[in-house]
């Protein structure tokens, strides 16, 4: 029987073990021109020990910023610094991919350089507000992108992703998940359009289909994964009916050979579509089920009952860099402490503690 502590193949890669360090905003980069620190490097190489980690979402453009103090990958000194992280967990044996993520609509022009304003596939603003510099400001009308635009963005994620390949990142994740810029054209409430980017099921995967087609042309499609999350009515996203939608995106990936499909279920309603697209893709998925709270080791089965190929752990992950080991051990684990989830320093970032070495290797014999 398969389980989660088994090593698998990812596009030619061996990992450790099945379980992935589910990507997590931490807003953190304080370096400058918003680049990652040395306490970046220190929190992914405590955390090497995942079969594959994923990181915080980093901004594949100037624009594409949603939160403040969120990295980018648009720049040689944004990469230069990341190379310092990949080449931690590196050293330390681990596997990282980079996750693209563009917030579209959700950000506020007061975090973005040179009179730039947040865009979207429609006009359509999200209810709500978004935490900023100076405190809570309303989310702003966001600028429909015109059709050369959204080519123009599609290559900014192709020139991220070559710069993330650059960074020594082992691959990179589109974030097509959570109401950002991607999960925005596949909603039918965020896009309004009638051209070829939309006025349809199909027509609104062909953004998110041609982002992946894109990067796979570049970096190749084994370095190249996409993350969903059907029905996930996260920053204010309406998806009624979500299954038309992300069956023809399932469909439409299939061809290209992706690294790994990374679903997010809203809630347990969702098993049934995760188990079509399942179907529908035959490369790896990863999945980070629905829980009441942080995903634990209940969740280790969904590999042996086949629902997923690697199970992903957020909040359980922040607070637990040695999470594998006890994951095997049956705990104990840290507790997340929510206060210090966005921003600040060390605390809540690098200071969890790991298991005494003799009591980790007690748990991986």
């Amino acid at each position: 029987m398969t389980t989660a502590f088994d090593p698998v193949l990812l596009g030619g890669r061996r990992l450790a073990n099945r379980i992935v360090m589910a990507p997590m905003t931490r807003s953190r980069a304080h370096g400058p021109g918003l680049t990652p620190t040395a306490a970046t490097t220190e929190y992914y190489r405590q955390r090497a020990g995942a079969g594959l980690i994923v990181t915080e979402g980093i901004q594949p453009s100037p624009v594409g910023q949603g939160y403040p103090d969120t990295p980018g990958l648009h720049t040689a000194e944004q990469v230069a610094a990341w190379r310092e992280v990949t080449d931690a967990v590196h050293e330390a044996g681990g596997t990282i991919f980079a996750q693209l993520m563009h917030a579209g609509r959700i950000g506020h022009p007061s975090l973005l350089p040179d009179g730039l304003t947040p865009v979207g596939p429609s006009p359509v603003a999200a209810r709500g507000q978004i935490y900023t510099h100076t405190g809570p400001r309303d989310f702003v009308t966001p600028a429909e992108l015109t059709g050369d635009q959204v080519r123009a963005t599609i290559a900014d994620f192709a020139a991220a992703a070559r710069n993330a390949v650059e960074a020594g990142f082992d691959g990179v994740e589109l974030h097509g998940a959570n109401g950002y810029l991607i999960h925005q054209f596949l909603a039918p409430g965020t896009n309004l359009r009638t051209d070829a980017w939309g006025g349809g099921d199909e027509a609104r995967t062909r953004f998110a289909v041609e982002a992946a087609r894109a990067v796979a042309q570049e970096i190749g499609a084994d370095r190249t994964a996409l993350r969903i999350s059907p029905g996930n009515p996260f920053n204010d996203i309406d998806e009624p009916d979500p299954e038309p939608v992300y069956t023809a995106l399932a469909e439409a990936v299939e061809p290209l050979g992706l690294a790994y499909l990374h679903v997010v279920e809203s809630g347990p309603a969702q098993r049934e579509l995760v188990l079509t697209l399942r179907k529908l893709f035959s490369g790896t998925l990863v999945l980070n089920p629905a829980t009441e709270g942080p995903t634990g080791p209940e969740s280790l089965t969904l590999v042996e009952d086949g629902v997923a190929d690697l199970v992903a752990f957020g909040a359980l992950f922040l607070a637990n860099p040695d999470l594998p080991r006890r994951l095997r051990a049956g705990g104990p684990f840290n507790t997340p402490d929510p206060a210090t989830f966005f921003g600040g320093d060390h605390r809540g970032y690098t200071d969890y503690p790991a298991l005494p070495a003799e009591e980790g290797a007690a748990a991986q014999g």
